[in-house]
């Protein structure tokens, strides 16, 4: 039975998750680069550790939820890593969305050492964190998946298991270009609508529930009208998921439209200093080009 869990990476994720794996009984210990901002955390029973090597060992599952794929490769291949301190039989579920191939890379390497790797990014951004309702895309053996279920039913409602390793990483590529479409046309009607005179309040209200409604609009459109762009989701991490995105879809041959438009202006305002912001931010691309 998993009872102790180990988490690398409490950040604008993590930490809610972290919270809600605590109020389902689970024990946490946790590592952080900068101790002073999980404090919070250690105050409400979190164990924390000043290495990865400490913080894993004795762990019956470790949860990752860094930020790129370079981080991921850090906590699992680099100085003090994951792999060297984990001991067979420990359950290593990575949360971040990351490459597909470095999924499955860590999935191979885990087996050898007797480890059981998932690749479970999530969806749901810092509000579905905060409520532990997140949607889960995870990629792995099934027997691991169904070993793992009490952990995913702490943090997530919408628990979905796509088969072998990197699938869920490809799952969350679906879904980031989803995002993609959904929050450009969010940008994009509310440009529209300011241009026009409308009252854009009124015009949330009226859309919000019809046809052109969804979750991007409902999340972030009060944020942009209320020109607040504190990342619940950063956008240099959305520059990072469709980077990612466009990549796989070109080893197949595929031709995407849209995302690549996006990423664009995303990236255009990332020179702009503007990658910490929130993906909400996006409407000052239309902001700075029509008004």
């Amino acid at each position: 039975m998993l009872k102790t869990i180990g988490f690398i990476g409490v950040g604008i994720m993590g930490k809610p998750m972290v919270r809600n794996l605590m109020k389902a009984g689970f024990s946490l210990r946790i590592y952080a680069r900068t101790k002073a901002k999980v404090e919070d955390v250690i105050s409400e029973g979190a164990e924390f550790f000043p290495t990865i090597g400490e913080c894993v060992q004795g762990c019956d599952a470790v949860i990752t939820m860094v930020g790129f794929p370079k981080d991921v490769e850090d906590v699992y291949y680099g100085e003090g890593n994951i792999f060297a301190a984990a001991t067979a039989g420990q359950y290593l579920i990575d949360c971040t969305t990351t490459s597909p191939s470095l999924a499955e890379r860590l999935h191979e390497d885990g087996a050898k050492k007797g480890l059981h790797v998932l690749d479970v990014p999530v969806t749901g951004g810092e509000g579905g964190a905060i409520k532990g309702i997140l949607s889960l895309l995870v990629g792995g053996d099934r027997e691991d998946y169904e070993a793992c279920m009490p952990i995913f039913k702490a943090v997530g409602t919408n628990i979905n298991y796509f088969g072998k390793a990197g699938n869920g990483q490809h799952a969350k590529m679906a879904n980031q270009i989803l995002v993609a479409g959904a929050l450009g046309g969010v940008c994009e009607a509310l440009a529209y609508g300011k241009a026009e005179g409308l009252d854009l309040q009124a015009l949330f209200d009226a859309v919000s529930t019809g046809a052109g409604g969804s979750a991007q609009l409902s999340a972030l459109g009060p944020k942009i009208l209320a020109g607040d762009f504190r990342p619940g989701f950063y956008m240099k991490h959305i520059i990072k998921d469709l980077r990612l995105a466009t990549e796989e879809a070109e080893r197949k041959g595929l031709t995407l439209d849209v995302v690549p438009k996006v990423l664009a202006d995303f990236r255009e305002l990332e020179e702009k200093g503007l990658g910490e912001e929130g993906s909400q931010a996006l409407i000052k691309h239309y902001v700075h080009e029509k008004n």
